[in-house]
């Protein structure tokens, strides 16, 4: 089935807004209802969530870098990237709709992350996962948003790829 130009925008634009939505209130639940490192767990331990702030990149990346370096790598190339992401998805309209899912989380949780980085200058992470030898750093729903997007860009290539090759398991 064929979806119409507009409502096709109409429906990226909701996707997009739900996931940046998604993002920026659960962050602001946690900038007025935790303070700095106060702990609250969940499933004995397993899930905590615990509020810091983020002046790098992913898992602090970056955080010591020179104000110049880190306005270029943590706001101007996300930017770019950002822009860049959703002039393709708004003009390549014959996307696979699992690719245009995928790079719709991937784009949302960026612009969140950036939304962060520009108005508080920083991002607020607030979540740890710890299963023994499956354990995370801290994170946020834009970092969730992101993964999620390239996980599903990753599988979706890798089965279109065995389908072309013929090798199909």
């Amino acid at each position: 089935m064929k979806v119409n130009r507009f409502l096709r925008t109409i429906i990226i634009l909701l996707l997009l807004t739900l996931n940046i939505g998604c993002d920026q209130v659960s962050k602001s639940i946690v900038r007025h209802k935790l303070d700095y490192y106060d702990r609250v767990e969940f499933l004995h331990r397993h899930i905590t969530l615990v509020r810091v702030e983020n002046s790098g990149a992913f898992l602090s990346v970056g955080d010591s870098l020179s104000k110049p370096s880190k306005f270029i790598l943590l706001n101007l190339l996300p930017l770019i990237v950002v822009i860049v992401g959703l002039v393709f998805i708004f003009v390549r309209t014959n996307l696979d709709r699992v690719i245009l899912f995928g790079l719709i989380l991937t784009i949302g949780g960026g612009i969140g992350n950036l939304y962060d980085r520009v108005v508080h200058g920083s991002v607020t992470d607030f979540m740890h996962i710890n299963f023994g030898l499956f354990q995370t750093g801290i994170f946020n729903v834009a970092d969730l948003s992101i993964t999620t997007g390239v996980l599903i860009l990753l599988i979706q290539a890798y089965f279109k790829r065995k389908t072309e090759t013929g090798v199909i398991s």
